[in-house]
């Protein structure tokens, strides 16, 4: 099949924009049957946008292959979840919060909000309590998880 570069119009600018006859094959080729909507700029715009957003859920439109964001609900320290931002394949930036370890006295970071009525370790007090203490943790039992059975 032949393609050729067709002008169209965008939804959100107004501003005309030509959908070249590599695009074309290329959404061709992926199976995409609508042609864009968006200038490239706005198109740009809006998936940083989404990115940005992390309100909540999966998020799709457009043609954008990394398109979407997951939030994942996961914990935080001001309200808000952190978001994956450009879909599953991301790393996740994590979140580090500054302590002091409850049984050296040295400065670090941990992955969470410290609540203050429980102990806090470095990576070192850490590994020696769940060395220590063989494979159980203080709590007892079964490695100190949740008994799925």
């Amino acid at each position: 099949m032949s393609f050729t570069d067709i002008t169209l119009t965008c939804r959100d600018c107004g501003s005309e924009f030509v959908f070249t006859a590599g695009e074309q094959e290329f959404y061709a080729q992926k199976g995409f049957d609508n042609q864009p909507t968006r200038c490239q700029n706005c198109r740009r715009q809006r998936k940083s946008q989404r990115n940005e957003g992390g309100s909540g859920g999966y998020s799709s439109g457009g043609y954008s292959s990394g398109g979407g964001s997951y939030s994942s609900g996961g914990y935080s320290s001001g309200g808000g979840s952190y978001s994956s931002g450009g879909g599953f394949g991301g790393q996740r930036e994590r979140v580090q919060h500054e302590t002091t370890c409850s049984q050296c006295g040295k400065a670090t970071t941990v992955p969470f909000v410290p609540r203050g009525d429980r102990p806090v370790y470095c990576n070192d007090c850490f590994s020696s309590q769940r060395g220590s203490s063989g494979r159980g943790s203080s709590r007892g039992g079964n490695g100190g998880g949740y008994n799925r059975y």
